[in-house]
């Protein structure tokens, strides 16, 4: 077996703050298995940390809306 791999993802518009760290690892197949998401937003201190791109994704879609309602309150284009 190999060690665990880890992929960063810097995003954002003014420092790049915002980041997604991807712990993963291989299989004796050479298959790729993603072990542990990390995602870190709006200069959190903890990161919310997710075992499958399914509870991202859940994550990230319950907190559209409320983020979609403030851009419309302020009146920014998006």
């Amino acid at each position: 077996m190999t060690p665990d791999s880890v992929y960063i993802f810097r995003f954002g518009k003014d420092d790049l703050n915002n980041r997604i760290i991807v712990r993963y690892g291989h299989g004796w197949t050479g298959r790729q298995k993603i072990k542990e998401i990390d995602l870190l937003l709006h200069k959190q201190r903890h990161p919310r940390i997710f075992k499958t791109e399914h509870g991202l994704l859940k994550y990230l879609e319950s907190h559209l809306s409320s983020h979609e309602e403030k851009v419309d309150d302020l009146g920014l284009d998006k």
